[in-house]
């Protein structure tokens, strides 16, 4: 099933919405055919300035853009949030249309995961810490709803935001493993005016829990201001951004580390590149953010 905000021929030409894996297949084979090179941003909808530059990242990799919206109920744990998970797929659509998003595919469940379906995607080592240990299986889910999104668009390119660091490293990987032809573009954090990092869950919050969430982004911040003063001591500097974190009113911390940005090993030592990770809880919601730590070479 195909929709158009807009009216406009149902082609590669215009905006479309797409439910069918057969229009996507078809509208991505006529976009090739003009010699556009397409690219993929998948998102759980609830779109916000964070996607947008995500698609506006994607159309400097690419001539065609395809936007996925579908929340994946595989990455959801038993506990978690997929009922509730927002799903405002009118105002998503004119958003992707505003931001240039030459096709959106809108599949449901039973498209992705039809009867009978038993086949998943497990990426080792990455996938078993921080996040992955927190919540079993989620990148299990969230490695094979990718997968089967690259199977159906096959895009030469694929944009992910930084904010979920552990999930572009799991993906990277997997592209790798499996020699699959897509070039993986991760796209920087995008803040709101007081560093709180953009996601679809700060809906949830409330008030008192918004204003509480900035010492995320501070801890972050508190770790970067050590090291670029020259305290290298890595396991106190963990601690105290730990601290800060359970600082903030209603905040459970969860994990506060700095680890290799590739391997995400926890270090004991600086070395020129590091990545900040933290996580935490305030009430029902989950927040989790990141900061990518380079040292200056020496002069």
């Amino acid at each position: 099933m195909m929709t158009q905000p807009q009216a406009g021929d149902e082609t590669a030409e215009g905006f479309v919405a797409a439910s069918s894996i057969d229009d996507v297949r078809r509208l991505v084979r006529q976009a090739r055919a003009q010699s556009r090179r397409i690219g993929c941003v998948p998102t759980m909808g609830a779109l916000h300035a964070g996607h947008v530059s995500l698609f506006e990242v994607c159309r400097r990799h690419a001539d065609f853009i395809v936007a996925t919206i579908f929340v994946n109920p595989t990455q959801f744990g038993p506990q978690e949030d997929f009922q509730r998970y927002p799903r405002p797929l009118a105002d998503d659509l004119r958003a992707a249309q505003a931001a240039g998003v030459d096709l959106v595919f809108t599949p449901d469940a039973e498209t992705i995961y039809p009867e009978g379906f038993d086949t998943f995607v497990e990426v080792g080592g990455l996938s078993s810490v921080l996040e992955g240990e927190i919540r079993p299986g989620h990148f299990r889910g969230v490695a094979t709803v990718v997968l089967k999104l690259f199977q159906i668009v096959q895009p030469d390119v694929a944009v992910f935001g930084a904010k979920d660091y552990q999930q572009q490293a799991v993906l990277r990987q997997m592209t790798r493993d499996l020699n699959l032809p897509v070039e993986i573009v991760t796209a920087l954090t995008i803040r709101e005016p007081d560093g709180l990092a953009m996601s679809s869950r700060n809906a949830y919050l409330s008030p008192k829990e918004r204003k509480s969430a900035l010492v995320l982004s501070e801890s972050l911040a508190l770790a970067a201001a050590r090291l670029a003063n020259g305290d290298f001591d890595l396991g106190a500097i963990a601690t105290a951004m730990r601290e800060h974190l359970a600082s903030g009113a209603g905040v459970q911390p969860e994990y506060a580390l700095i680890v290799d940005p590739d391997t995400l090993e926890p270090l004991s030592a600086p070395q020129p590149r590091m990545t900040a990770l933290v996580a935490a809880r305030l009430g029902t919601t989950r927040l989790i953010d990141n900061r990518e730590i380079v040292l200056d070479e020496p002069s």
